[in-house]
């Protein structure tokens, strides 16, 4: 579906905005000597919306795509996971790319994505009628990064959600490789301060930050309404105003492949907020969805 120009009856409960790139993964071997592969994609908002579509809530991905068969691919992926879909294709720029390089400890991973359609998004993007009777948008710290046409489309999203009535809810997700540590601890620190619900990583949080302790990264964020801090297989911690902080720990679990629980962990958490769930049940949530990634190859479970 093409992005709306007026309001939608009736409303999705969410609307993720963020990149989708095709993910291309060798089979047996390293990339250096593969002879196959799989394609697949990857992208943080797209993961959150499939995490909140599964948990039974009408959630659309909000995007540019290539009008090549990468973005063919991912589009006809997200609807068979029953996302919606508010896309625009561009004729002439490309759906983004990445490769991974599995390794015994780790993965490597190569970026395909400068000048790619959803990295020439605009403020105004998405309409601000379009959000009328959302009740949750959801961006991640990625987008801005992409360019400074997605980051003034961010700021304009943030704006537009409030005057909608819409939570605005914001990952930090970090992303080392597209932009100077300078640009991100600023930008990310605006807008997870502004954010209503916004996550972050201890670790991350760290190397943007200097921050050591989730009180800390708390007191560098002191204005947001809801920050949630995970950290890792210990659990996370929810700042909710000048509430207490509630903790949940992590359950154990045999860990396949970390790529995608903190997208997943999102998704859980916001589909127990629209669920109208305790402080305390939101954060058991977002672990359980965490879960399910963490014990499956890949960003996503697979369908059920």
């Amino acid at each position: 579906m093409s992005i709306p120009r007026t309001s939608v009856s009736p409303p999705p409960a969410v609307v993720c905005v963020g990149e989708s790139m095709a993910l291309i993964t060798p089979t047996g071997s390293r990339l250096d000597a593969a002879d196959s592969a799989t394609i697949g994609h990857a992208g943080a908002e797209a993961n959150v919306a499939v995490g909140l579509a599964s948990a039974g809530h009408r959630a659309v991905w909000a995007s540019r795509l290539g009008d090549d068969p990468l973005g063919v691919r991912i589009a006809a992926e997200l609807e068979r996971r029953h996302v919606e879909l508010w896309i625009e294709r561009d004729p002439d720029a490309p759906t983004g790319v990445m490769f991974k390089d599995p390794g015994v400890e780790s993965s490597d991973v190569y970026y395909y994505r400068r000048g790619s359609a959803a990295s020439l998004m605009t403020a105004g993007f998405v309409p601000a009628t379009a959000l009328d009777g959302v009740r949750i948008v959801h961006t991640t710290g990625i987008t801005p990064a992409l360019s400074a046409s997605c980051r003034a489309m961010v700021d304009q999203l943030y704006a537009d959600a409030r005057t909608a009535g819409a939570l605005v809810s914001f990952d930090v997700n970090d992303r080392r490789a597209l932009w100077s540590l300078e640009d991100a601890a600023s930008t990310l620190q605006r807008l997870a301060d502004a954010a209503d619900i916004a996550f972050v990583g201890r670790d991350e949080a760290e190397r943007i930050w200097g921050t050591a302790t989730p009180d800390e990264i708390r007191a560098h964020v002191p204005n947001c309404a809801l920050l949630v801090v995970k950290d890792g297989d210990i659990g996370a911690t929810a700042y909710a105003g000048d509430s207490e902080p509630v903790f949940v720990a992590a359950p154990r679990v045999d860990v396949v492949e970390p790529v995608g629980a903190g997208d997943a962990f999102a998704s859980g958490f916001l589909a127990a907020t629209l669920d109208g769930q305790a402080l305390a049940d939101r954060l058991a949530a977002g672990h359980s969805a965490a879960a399910r990634v963490l014990t499956t190859h890949g960003d996503m479970p697979p369908i059920a």
